[in-house]
């Protein structure tokens, strides 16, 4: 091998590894779904013993477990990808006497319940990432719009409707949220989104299928925090789903 050869072989062995790790680029902790616990009942996405840097997944379910219930739930069977350890998140739509609780999982802290309608909540998981885009597996199972509130009364009867949306922010701090009075943050207005990636899933599927979102860029800013909002009742957070919809998510990945 000549001089020269030998060389740039040798440039390659270490300018690869470097350039397949900056493709790779920055993840959230738990975003395939296979890590759970349980804290009073209610079904916590991080392992029990957990440190606060690796909390960042929560769900309506320190509220609904004073209930007896959890939205969202690990499934050990039903995976898009099967192996040891692996699991998916199952998150369920229910209507009570009182209300709709839309099933969702979201980056940040539960709260509390408010006025038996909604829930505060802070959203919002530190994050410096610019990806290309998100990929993963869903599998959608609708129900028939059963509650409504307005302005979404003509919803009565017609299927639900998912979302997966992920937002870059530039908050100094998480962001506090009221979801029956705030509904969800507009992307489009919003001056504190930098990028975001939504799929909005209008059918029902007959298992895993794999998806990959876009991200929107609105400016050159390096984000601070990144929050996730998956459910499978889009209006949920206007008291509008149907009771029972279900839908798993599995497997998800920043691309870069």
């Amino acid at each position: 091998m000549s001089p020269r050869i030998h060389f740039l072989s040798a440039l390659l062995a270490v300018l690869l590894p470097l350039a397949l790790k900056a493709q790779e680029g920055p993840q959230l902790y738990n975003m395939n779904f296979d890590t759970w616990s349980k804290s009073g009942g209610a079904w916590c996405l991080y392992a029990k013993d957990a440190p606060a840097s690796r909390r960042i997944w929560d769900s309506p379910n320190p509220g609904t477990s004073k209930m007896g219930m959890n939205i969202a739930t690990p499934d050990y069977e039903h995976v898009a990808v099967p192996g040891k350890g692996k699991a998916a998140a199952r998150i369920e739509s229910r209507k009570l006497a009182w209300t709709f609780l839309a099933g969702n999982i979201f980056n940040g802290r539960f709260i509390r319940v408010v006025d038996m309608a909604g829930a505060e909540s802070q959203l919002g998981a530190p994050f410096t990432g610019r990806p290309r885009s998100l990929s993963g597996y869903y599998h959608y199972i609708p129900k028939k719009i059963n509650a409504t509130k307005p302005p979404h009364e003509s919803k009565e009867g017609k299927m639900d409707e998912g979302i997966i949306e992920v937002l870059l922010t530039d908050w100094e701090k998480p962001y506090t949220q009221i979801s029956h009075k705030d509904g969800f943050i507009d992307v489009k207005t919003n001056p504190h989104v930098i990028g975001y990636a939504t799929l909005v899933i209008k059918k029902g599927t007959s298992g895993y299928v794999p998806f990959e979102i876009p991200f929107t860029y609105r400016s050159d800013k390096t984000p601070r925090y990144a929050v996730f909002t998956v459910t499978g009742s889009r209006w949920g957070g206007e008291g509008t789903g149907g009771s029972g919809t279900v839908i798993y998510v599995d497997e998800f990945k920043f691309n870069y």
